[in-house]
């Protein structure tokens, strides 16, 4: 450290901005030497000094692997006012929590029959309020 006390105020603007320089460049410098020293640890610490190359860091993201597929899951319950369904899996639907505090059974709103319904249970009732059914 310097032993000498420096009096920033007696300096003029020039002398201050290039004070300001130099002391950036020396901080960058260490900064840059401490962030290296650092990656070299953490290479070590995880038993993979040749993760770091070039001077990048190491990723940590492991190799993804393919969700499987799932099959389809079929309606078990549908709202009989707004023709919404619910698979019976997760969290109850708004419409079902209503109708049951409301003291309805949950097998009210159960499906009988699955393939007698020909529009697409996941969509909203049609526009017109029409159902079509098999015959």
């Amino acid at each position: 450290m310097v032993g000498n006390k420096v009096d920033f105020n007696s300096m003029t603007v020039d002398e201050l901005w290039s004070l300001h320089e130099e002391v950036s460049a020396i901080l960058s410098a260490r900064i840059l030497e401490e962030k290296r020293e650092l990656e070299k640890r953490l290479a070590i610490l995880s038993r993979g000094a040749d993760m770091v190359v070039n001077g990048t860091p190491p990723r940590f993201a492991p190799e993804a692997k393919p969700r499987r597929k799932y099959p389809k899951v079929v309606p078990q319950y549908r709202n009989p006012e707004t023709f919404e369904t619910w698979s019976g899996r997760g969290k109850r639907p708004r419409w079902v929590v209503l109708a049951m505090a409301s003291g309805h059974d949950i097998e009210d709103f159960r499906i009988k029959d699955p393939g007698d319904l020909k529009f697409n249970p996941a969509s909203p009732a049609p526009p017109d309020g029409s159902i079509e059914r098999s015959a």
